[in-house]
């Protein structure tokens, strides 16, 4: 029975062995294909719907030019006046509300282009026009989110511009 036993065990050690062959080529994409919208993550999507900034505005962002949820978020540590703060929440709800249904079209446009590759119904021409929509969804986006870092520029003055990226961690 030793013998048997030995071979099993054998058997067992060489398995792993020989399914990792098998995924020699897998896809960093391995288990995307399982999302509702391939090129976009959940986690994405409900960056999208809830108005986030999903990273479009670093442009603004790392050039040194604050972002008006981040600037409420340091309210006290920036020492915004009531004024300020009132206009910074402004900002913030107007971006936030473009944002949001900029966002869904976005969405929306991505599950248009999804639906195509699924259904196997894109041709050339129908393929172009989705990504058309879809990148102007992604621009206007953008507009919105870095113009609203511009507006910051006009409510904060210099010296609360500099804290801002020192504790933002961009300037020593």
């Amino acid at each position: 029975m030793k013998p048997l036993v030995l071979a099993l065990f054998v058997l067992l050690l060489s398995l792993p062995a020989s399914a990792e062959k098998e995924h020699v080529h897998s896809s960093p994409y391995a288990g995307q294909q399982l999302r509702e919208i391939k090129s976009l993550s959940p986690e994405d999507v409900a960056e999208l719907e809830k108005g986030g900034g999903w990273g479009l505005a670093k442009a603004a962002e790392l050039n040194g030019m604050p972002g008006p949820s981040h600037v409420l978020k340091l309210k006290r540590e920036l020492g915004l006046t009531a004024e300020q703060e009132a206009q910074t929440q402004s900002v913030f709800r107007n971006m936030q509300r473009g944002a949001i249904v900029e966002g869904k079209r976005l969405v929306a446009a991505e599950t248009v282009l999804e639906v195509g590759f699924r259904e196997r119904t894109l041709d050339g021409d129908s393929l172009r026009e989705r990504l058309r929509e879809i990148e102007a969804r992604r621009s206007n986006l953008r507009y919105i989110h870095l113009d609203a870092h511009l507006q910051m520029m006009r409510v904060l003055n210099g010296s609360q511009i500099k804290r801002y990226n020192q504790l933002r961690g961009y300037e020593p």
